[in-house]
């Protein structure tokens, strides 16, 4: 007989909808200063130098402290975490807003940083604990999954909005009423979780964590600004070494930073390796979609983000209704079918041309969307799903940790292919006359066009937006065929594993202190 008084109440799932705004907060943020860089290059003037690091430090420190917020999470306790997190987040956005210098911007975008790696881990580790029955944990982590999603496809929306009309410190202020309305009524309708016998945090671990994700991801970073290269090569290197010294230690130490031990479970493993090629296809592809719209199609960020929605909406309906699936049907079966259906999106964009309209890649938006966005949902439930209900901060941590990995490795292969197609096309097209210097990129071969009188600059513009497309069909070439690749082995590795919601019974949560468990109350 099922034990009813374990299943999800009308307060857990209330307290799910607040624990989705932080998450799509952390994932518009990132998309909201790009939107803000040309008014803020004219403001604060920074440097080359400062402007990359304004535009980079907020994603390099969430990638840094994932992993110790997530495990620091299950010792200090999760709503402790995500409180703090929130109230440091709204205070930085604040100041973010109003910076007058460069130094600042990025000494407050740092600090929004280190507060979204503080709530990320923390809403998911609390959905893992607030939804016992694995079929109700499954929705819930869908629906939590989406909150990344719609906060990304907002961004351009929201923020483009904001901007036309305010200066650009506006679109920093839009946490501080999310972040007041989470701290108001966080305490009364989320339940504390801590593990009883957490002990510290080992600051070695967490130092040698933050040097190695932070050096892995500023390498493929380079990768993607300038190719590869000496300095790129030698951060991945140095930081896939670091990792590995970090995984050795984790086995001497009686509180590690994450059990290693996860890693032996294959549902846990195959969803993580399956979350990195995820998002890398998607991230990497959007990525390029993004500059064809703005650049090719010359949309306006805001018009670019209405026609990225459509995807985006497509993946919620599809995440959701994959959801109510995984009880039934194998998550092979699932990976595998919404892979084959992003390698169609994929093979869409064979036919895109510069004068082809927003059409064919909105239909591949859509595509991939509705084929990789359940994936990426039903892959972070199987990895928070497979780790102990006391390990699920760092099981966070790590599932989130990965999706940063497979975001800067997706734009750096994806860009270094599109870069790489683009100056080979311009090699063959760059009109006679044209100036130096503009067949590198997109942005300044449209720049330099804009300069020029009549034919010439037309005809370097039209060039430049041909060869651009031509790197987005490149792209797609080498991504359907890699995406069916990607499908065999994915069923391969997880023909083993059942569906995740097989069984309906609540689940026992031992070693979890849960500090308080009656609806309304905030102890």
């Amino acid at each position: 007989m099922h034990d009813t008084s374990l299943r999800a109440t009308k307060r857990e799932w209330t307290g799910l909808a607040v624990l989705t705004l932080p998450s799509m907060l952390v994932t518009m943020d990132l998309t909201l200063l790009h939107l803000a860089v040309p008014q803020i290059s004219a403001d604060l003037k920074p440097s080359s130098s400062q402007l990359l690091w304004i535009t980079d430090i907020y994603g390099f420190v969430i990638a840094g402290f994932l992993i110790t917020m997530g495990n620091l999470g299950d010792r200090v306790g999760r709503r402790r975490l995500l409180m703090f997190g929130a109230a440091a987040f709204g205070v930085a956005s604040v100041f973010t807003a109003y910076a007058g210098t460069p130094e600042t911007l990025i000494v407050t975008r740092a600090v929004l940083g280190v507060a979204g790696a503080c709530l990320a881990p923390s809403t998911l580790s609390l959905v893992r604990g607030m939804f016992r029955v694995p079929a109700q944990r499954t929705t819930a982590v869908t629906i939590w999954s989406s909150g990344f999603m719609l906060g990304g496809a907002l961004g351009p929306v929201v923020g483009g909005a904001l901007l036309e009309y305010f200066w650009w410190g506006s679109v920093f202020l839009l946490a501080v009423p999310v972040m007041a309305l989470l701290l108001a009524v966080g305490p009364f309708l989320l339940p504390e979780y801590r593990s009883p016998d957490g002990g510290r945090v080992d600051l070695t671990s967490s130092a040698l964590s933050m040097v190695a994700v932070l050096s892995v991801i500023y390498g493929f970073k380079e990768v993607a600004r300038h190719g590869p290269g000496l300095v790129s090569a030698a951060a991945i290197v140095g930081g896939a070494a670091v990792g590995y010294l970090l995984v050795r230690r984790q086995r001497t130490l009686p509180t590690p930073l994450f059990n290693v031990r996860l890693f032996a479970d294959r549902a846990f493993s195959a969803a993580l390796s399956v979350l990195l090629v995820t998002v890398l296809f998607l991230m990497g592809l959007q990525f390029v979609i993004a500059q064809y719209l703005q650049g090719v199609l010359g949309l306006s960020p805001l018009r670019t983000g209405l026609w990225i929605l459509p995807a985006v909406l497509a993946g919620l309906v599809a995440a959701l209704a994959a959801s109510t699936l995984a009880g039934r049907v194998p998550p092979a079966y699932v990976f595998g079918a919404g892979m084959v259906l992003a390698a169609v999106g994929f093979a869409v964009l064979w036919g895109v041309s510069a004068d082809s309209g927003p059409g064919p890649v909105v239909t591949a938006s859509v595509l991939m969307f509705a084929g990789l966005a359940p994936i990426s949902a039903l892959g972070t439930d199987m990895v928070v799903g497979a780790a102990p209900p006391e390990e699920a901060g760092p099981a966070a941590g790590l599932s989130e940790t990965c999706i940063e990995f497979g975001g800067a490795l997706g734009i750096a292969v994806v860009g270094s292919i599109a870069a790489a197609a683009y100056r080979d096309s311009m090699a063959d097209r760059y009109p006679a006359g044209a100036p130096a210097g503009a067949e590198d990129t997109l942005g300044a071969a449209l720049e330099t066009a804009s300069r020029l009188p009549g034919e010439a600059g037309q005809a370097l513009a039209e060039a430049a937006r041909e060869a651009f497309t031509r790197g987005l069909q490149v792209n797609s070439y080498v991504a359907a065929p890699l995406m069916l690749l990607a499908a065999a082995g994915t069923a391969f590795l997880l023909r083993k594993v059942k569906p995740a919601a097989h069984d309906d019974e609540p689940e026992p949560v031992p070693g979890t202190e849960r500090l308080d468990s009656r609806p309304g109350t905030a102890p």
